[in-house]
């Protein structure tokens, strides 16, 4: 389960981090990280980092297309977490299983 937690900590730490330093890029007027980058971070489960820069630095809270695929991964992301939840899938054993070394 730790391994999960570390995963998802970092994971958000690194969205919330780009996604500051793209509105810094914004604000100065220089070549900013591409929306698919911030996309594929957030579906890689780094949502609520992104979400948390979103509201804190008030970055991409203003363009539509970005909110309606950002909300479209969270979304699915909700659906999927349930469908687990439902299935009584045990998570923690997908994960060391896919992390065990063959």
């Amino acid at each position: 389960m730790n391994i999960l937690l570390l995963y998802f900590l970092l994971i958000n730490s690194i969205a919330f981090i780009f996604a500051g330093y793209d509105k810094y890029l914004a604000i100065n007027h220089k070549r900013r990280i591409p929306e698919n980058t911030l996309f594929a971070l957030a579906a890689f489960g780094g949502s609520v980092g992104l979400l948390l820069a979103m509201i804190i630095f008030r970055h991409k809270t203003s363009k539509p297309s970005f909110i309606l695929k950002f909300s479209a991964i969270v979304i699915i992301q909700i659906l999927t977490a349930a469908l687990l939840f439902i299935y009584n899938v045990d998570v923690f054993n997908i994960a060391l299983f896919l992390t065990n070394d063959r």
